[in-house]
């Protein structure tokens, strides 16, 4: 029996199923271990609160090598801070800015180094090849998946910098991780209050 060819909207509906649902785990697992994190990690989380660039430093790196954590926990980390709204949207938008920034830097990566052997047998073979497909078949789409789901973005922002996607409409396409960013920062900011009534 023939597979039946997945399209665009089956493509994002899946991914975003994927997201919800480890972001749910992930909150779930923020709210049920919130008081021990307060009660055993303080002295970690005014340091980090007296020191951000640490903060942003690790998110920068993690961001700029595929999302290995999820941008989730980092905004949660503010939470555990007590901080007040002004200064969780200010650290948010921080956090939008250098993720935004890391698919610039992957978009570049992909356009510039592309016919390197490190490219080619380090990043291609080992992480982007998974993706190969997805892009030959959806595009831009992917960009656009990979920005609001848990696809990793700069995987594919690397992707497309690597077939010369034309630019302008890379980086309008990218805008769409600011929303999940507002989106995700709002669920994050109301997740105390879910189990409190």
């Amino acid at each position: 029996m023939q597979e039946q060819e997945e399209t665009h909207s089956s493509f994002l509906f899946r991914n975003l199923v994927k997201g919800l649902i480890w972001f749910a785990i992930i909150i779930t697992a923020f709210i049920l271990l919130e008081e021990y994190i307060q009660d055993n990690f303080r002295s970690h989380i005014d340091d980090i609160r007296a020191n951000p660039a640490i903060l942003y430093g690790i998110y920068t790196l993690s961001e700029i090598i595929f999302g290995i954590i999820p941008p989730e926990l980092f905004m949660m980390i503010w939470i555990l801070d007590d901080i007040d709204v002004t200064g969780f949207v200010i650290n948010l938008s921080i956090l939008t800015v250098i993720s935004y920034g890391a698919g610039i830097l992957g978009y570049s990566i992909g356009k510039n180094f592309s016919k390197t052997e490190f490219y080619q047998t380090r990043l291609r073979e080992k992480y982007l090849k998974q993706y190969d497909k997805s892009l030959k078949k959806f595009g831009g789409f992917l960009v656009f998946v990979g920005a609001v789901t848990p696809v990793p973005f700069s995987a594919t922002c690397m992707l497309a910098g690597s077939v010369n996607m034309n630019f302008r409409i890379f980086l309008l396409i990218c805008i769409s991780r600011l929303f999940r960013f507002a989106l995700y920062g709002w669920l994050v900011w109301s997740s105390p209050n879910w189990f409190n009534g």
